[in-house]
């Protein structure tokens, strides 16, 4: 969030008070800022310059239409999981030779509009997903490109729901597995296998780990050689993990396009990243009404007018994002206070916080940090509508999703 501020205790983002944007608008709604997103990945291509690579938006993170025409802008692909996302890719106009389909239970149908639409790679997961790809192929008469994710059983520190390179997780297949299909691979004469993919999970700070992969990565390399198989590309996926904490670091990409520009430097082989959170995770934000303050004997509950239907992070992971007043007083509260939403559900909480300023019914609160996994994890749960979005363009505010009207939903 680096472009949101608090200046003489009134919170601003592009350097405009958030008290302005608020005017006419029902809350909650999405804030996100494009400046910010374009930070972001002016950061990350700095930090890739001596190789780069591809780099495929993960648009289960932020599926906006028109954050994807800004970094198709940015020169950026697409790392699509479903027909719906695949499509939404190319109405933003990003070209098929830039997405890549990842997945682990992609259907006949999914499979057979990403082999006409000729994107980069379909990156299978399973050996039956590779049978499937090859027979639908052989129907249509087309020789496709495909990717074989495997499962490299590299633990990452992170939130366990979130982890993916783990044995016991569903993605991906093993070694021994993938160069079994490499060996038979004449049975499969009508896809190509151009391309190694790997993921490990998701807000991940460590870049040790990563140094694991790129390892096990290049001694797959050598079984390849000797099995006279040559891959065109490495996914190294995603998953660069962001400060949800003022004390947290930010993942540190210069010093791992370093680890990276040495693996490059040996294999010379494309590289293709799958990164969603970093790029707009800092970028979006809620603004939220306090309802009610309510007093209870070891707690102040702020109840704002955002649920866990609009911002689900925090009821499915624990997850903490932190939430700042948009005007914020000297005063304090004399207790703890937690921050829920109006769901029936107890889950629906946003953290507690100690020596909290003091807020009074018809406040307004920024939650931070909400631009990944935010907008796309929403629903319509106790038949509350989805939210307004806005997007901040330097000193632009334009709506770019209506809130949707209850008496559509009914």
């Amino acid at each position: 969030m680096d472009l949101l501020k608090l200046k003489k205790n009134k919170l601003h983002i592009n350097n405009i008070k958030l008290e302005k944007i608020l005017k006419k608008r029902q809350t909650p709604f999405y804030l996100y800022s494009l400046n910010q997103i374009r930070q972001n990945v002016k950061y990350i291509n700095s930090s890739f310059k001596n190789f780069s690579p591809l780099i495929c938006y993960a648009v289960k993170a932020n599926s906006n239409l028109s954050i994807l025409k800004e970094l198709k802008k940015n020169n950026l692909g697409a790392d699509v999981v479903s027909v719906g996302e695949l499509k939404l890719a190319l109405k933003a106009g990003i070209k098929p030779n830039k997405i890549v389909f990842s997945g682990v239970g992609k259907t006949d149908e999914e499979i057979k509009f990403a082999i006409k639409k000729n994107i980069l790679s379909i990156n299978a997961e399973s050996t039956n997903e590779i049978t499937l790809i090859n027979d639908i192929s052989k129907k249509l008469k087309k020789i496709t490109n495909i990717g074989v994710r495997i499962n490299p059983d590299i633990k990452a520190k992170t939130n366990r729901k979130i982890a993916t390179g783990n044995k016991v997780n569903k993605f991906g297949i093993s070694i021994s597995e993938f160069l079994n299909v490499i060996k038979n691979k004449n049975k499969f004469q009508n896809i190509k296998i151009s391309l190694l993919s790997v993921h490990i999970g998701s807000q991940i700070k460590d870049i040790k780990v990563y140094k694991k992969v790129l390892s096990l990565i290049s001694k797959i390399l050598i079984k390849l050689k000797n099995l006279k198989h040559i891959i065109n590309c490495i996914d190294l996926g995603g998953g660069m993990g962001i400060p949800y904490f003022k004390h947290d670091k930010k993942f540190d990409f210069k010093k791992f396009g370093l680890e990276i520009s040495k693996f490059y430097q040996k294999e010379r082989i494309k590289i293709i990243f799958e990164i969603g959170r970093f790029i707009t995770g800092n970028s979006g934000h809620i603004i939220s009404k306090v309802i009610y303050v309510k007093k209870i004997k070891d707690r102040i509950f702020i109840i704002i007018d955002t649920g866990m239907n609009d911002m689900a992070r925090s009821a499915i992971y624990d997850a903490f994002h932190e939430i700042i007043p948009l005007h914020k007083s000297t005063k304090k509260f004399s207790k703890k206070v937690e921050f829920v939403g109006p769901i029936c559900e107890s889950s629906d909480t946003f953290g507690v916080y100690k020596n909290y300023s003091i807020l009074k019914e018809g406040d307004y609160v920024c939650i931070t940090n909400c631009g990944a996994y935010g907008r796309t994890l929403s629903s319509n749960y106790n038949m509350r509508p989805l939210i307004e979005e806005v997007i901040l363009n330097n000193k632009k505010i334009k709506t770019v999703r209506l809130r949707q009207k209850i008496e559509d939903l009914i």
